[in-house]
């Protein structure tokens, strides 16, 4: 059989399943960490419930994934997951979810692995969103789980380093309310509202700007020349202010190049 008859043929079950996001569709691409409790608990033997190590290790991971070669305009992590916010006119391959979803999942997963010395799996989902106001609400969900992960974490590793078992540990938690969670870490000396931002909020990353002092050879001048950077932010803010940072990096106001 001739190759391009061949080829034509079997390119149409190759595409079959093939799905896009459509234009004027805002996208955000979550990935999260495969088998990860027991990859930073029983193999790395990280720290409970949050350590440093871990931490930098998601945020090198999603600097990477900004600079591979989509047009990512902000990133979000925390715990094992990633978030990221594309440009409102982001259009590679065009908009095939499966080039996202695996590329993402690839270099997500080479990334952390490379630096962690031990093999570390993501899975990405692509997530359409219609409007700004639901990328604001898609967000503030992912800031809420944080914060909620975070109180149920401290609680949970503050019982079994007081001795208790995981299932003893879990029943002491189910069905309890935040005034309890807080009380229960007060009482092992512990304010929930004085622990690191990063570790309640997530950690948010996007593109700065700056200026730097440079030379020209041809014309022997001193010339300044623009440059971009990630900013990585420990500290984002709650509620309203934190949706409307991240609604800026769609409208441009947050980050000039957007404008362009």
């Amino acid at each position: 059989m001739i190759f391009e008859d061949l080829d034509k043929q079997m390119r149409v079950y190759e595409e079959s399943l093939d799905q896009i996001l459509l234009p004027e569709i805002f996208m955000v691409a979550r990935l999260d960490g495969r088998g990860f409790t027991r990859l930073t608990k029983e193999v790395c033997k990280f720290d409970a419930p949050f350590d440093i190590r871990f931490r930098d290790l998601m945020v090198d991971t999603v600097k990477e994934l900004m600079n591979c070669g989509f047009r990512v305009v902000y990133g979000f992590t925390e715990s094992d997951e990633i978030s990221l916010l594309f440009h409102p006119e982001e259009n590679t391959f065009g908009r095939k979810i499966r080039k996202y979803n695996s590329i993402l999942a690839g270099e997500a997963s080479a990334s952390f692995s490379h630096r962690l010395g031990q093999a570390g799996v993501f899975d990405c989902r692509m997530v359409p969103l219609p409007t700004v106001q639901r990328v604001k609400d898609y967000f503030l969900w992912r800031q809420e789980d944080a914060h909620r992960n975070a109180l149920n974490s401290w609680c949970y590793w503050t019982l079994r380093d007081d001795g208790e078992s995981v299932s003893s540990a879990t029943k002491t938690l189910e069905g309890k309310g935040v005034s309890f969670k807080n009380e229960l870490l007060f009482q092992h000396g512990i304010n929930f509202d004085k622990l690191p931002s990063w570790q309640k909020r997530g950690i948010g990353l996007w593109f700065d700007t700056y200026e730097k002092q440079g030379y020209n050879p041809k014309t022997h001048q001193n010339v300044l020349t623009t440059r971009r950077e990630i900013k990585v932010e420990y500290e984002l803010p709650l509620r309203e202010a934190y949706a409307e940072l991240v609604a800026g990096f769609l409208t441009g106001n947050w980050i000039p190049d957007l404008k362009s």
